[in-house]
């Protein structure tokens, strides 16, 4: 049953975040989003320190009331690249809208690698990611969204070993959902 409402509301979030924002679905590919991550001041230092990365070049998320996210990358491990992943979410709450944005996930050491690439990973409802945004600084996690435009820059460190960024595509979204990020992994 669970699997059947996981598979429903993918369905689902891909149609609204078409609908939404269709310019997002363009195929970038994993060497944009990679460069587009490098680019931002935000996460230079954990290209250059962390023990690996997953990286998500497009994720899709939808909902009304109901909504879900789903998305497929690729694990590195010291640069290269060691395997495939996917992103699927179930959110409940308020919510209303379609987006589409990439997101890469830091591995500070060996066993934060390890704990992600187990075949099955799951981050808990206080986890959050920095969302990175030209002109304005966001702070973005499974409790919802917020920004404000200033001079001081998001701040992102290393959580359980893990550091997670997100850069919006297209869409609009308002929600104020829990929801947790569940991951799979496949070896190379």
């Amino acid at each position: 049953m669970t699997s059947f409402i996981k598979r429903i509301s993918a369905t689902f979030c891909i149609f609204a975040s078409m609908m939404f924002a269709p310019q997002a679905f363009a195929e970038d590919g994993y060497a944009q989003a990679k460069s587009t991550f490098q680019q931002a001041s935000e996460t230079q230092k954990f290209f250059n320190n962390a023990y690996g990365y997953a990286l998500f070049p497009t994720v899709g998320k939808g909902g009304i009331g109901i909504g879900a996210a789903y998305g497929k990358g690729r694990v590195y491990r010291g640069g290269s690249y060691t395997g495939d992943t996917s992103l699927t979410q179930v959110s409940f709450g308020f919510q209303l809208g379609g987006q589409a944005y990439s997101e890469i996930i830091f591995f500070k050491d060996e066993a934060a690698y390890r704990d992600f690439t187990s075949g099955s990973f799951e981050f808990g409802a206080q986890a959050s990611a920095v969302a990175i945004n030209i002109g304005a600084n966001a702070q973005a996690g499974t409790t919802g969204n917020s920004a404000g435009a200033g001079k001081s820059a998001a701040k992102a460190a290393y959580i359980n070993g893990m550091a997670v960024f997100t850069v919006a595509k297209g869409g609009l979204m308002f929600e104020a959902a829990l929801a947790g990020q569940s991951f799979t992994f496949e070896e190379k």
